[in-house]
C-alpha cells in the first residue's frame, strides 16, 4: 500500500546571528542536514530565506514530514515556528528537490517583489498557498536556468 503524500507549509523567524560568514555557515549546515534527512525520509521541498524569516514547503509521507517539522521546531536557529498548511496532495510539486534553497539572489528578490512589497515579506501575513506558489514558481525558474 502506498502512503498518502502530504504538503506542509510553515514559516519561522531566524534566530541565527553573526557576521555574513557565520550566517552563511549556519544556512549551509541547515541545508546539508536537511538534504540528508529529507532524502532518507522521502521528503522533497524548498526553503526560502529573506528579511530574517524562513519559509518552507515540505512534501512526503505524513509521519515523515511531521517528524521533520518537529525537528525544525526544536532547532534553536528557528523561532516563532508557525504552521500555515498541512494538506494531502496527489503529486509532488518539488520532485527533484530534496531541499531546494531559493530566493537569495538579487534576481530572485525581484521575482517575488510583489509578494514582498505587499507583506514586507512578513510570512505571518501570507497564506500557506501564497508561500507554496512563491516557492514553486522560484524552483521552476531555477530549474529552467540550470
Amino acid at each position: 500500500m502506498t502512503e498518502t503524500l502530504h504538503r506542509l507549509v510553515y514559516y519561522s523567524r531566524n534566530h541565527t546571528s553573526g557576521e555574513d560568514a557565520v550566517f552563511s555557515a549556519h544556512i549551509d549546515d541547515i541545508l546539508a542536514k536537511s538534504r540528508i534527512n529529507n532524502t532518507r525520509d522521502q521528503i522533497t521541498g524548498a526553503l526560502l530565506f529573506n528579511a530574517g524569516c524562513f519559509a518552507q514547503v515540505l512534501e512526503g509521507p505524513l509521519p515523515n514530514i511531521e517528524a521533520a517539522f518537529e525537528r525544525i521546531q526544536q532547532d534553536d536557529r528557528h523561532g516563532d515556528v508557525s504552521l500555515l498548511a498541512l494538506d494531502p496532495i496527489d503529486t509532488r510539486s518539488f520532485p527533484n528537490w530534496a531541499m531546494g534553497f531559493v530566493g537569495t539572489s538579487s534576481v530572485d528578490a525581484e521575482r517575488f517583489a510583489d509578494i514582498g512589497s505587499s507583506s514586507g515579506f512578513d510570512p505571518s501575513r501570507l497564506s500557506g498557498d501564497q508561500i507554496y506558489t512563491l516557492l514553486r514558481n522560484l524552483t521552476i525558474e531555477e530549474e529552467a536556468d540550470a
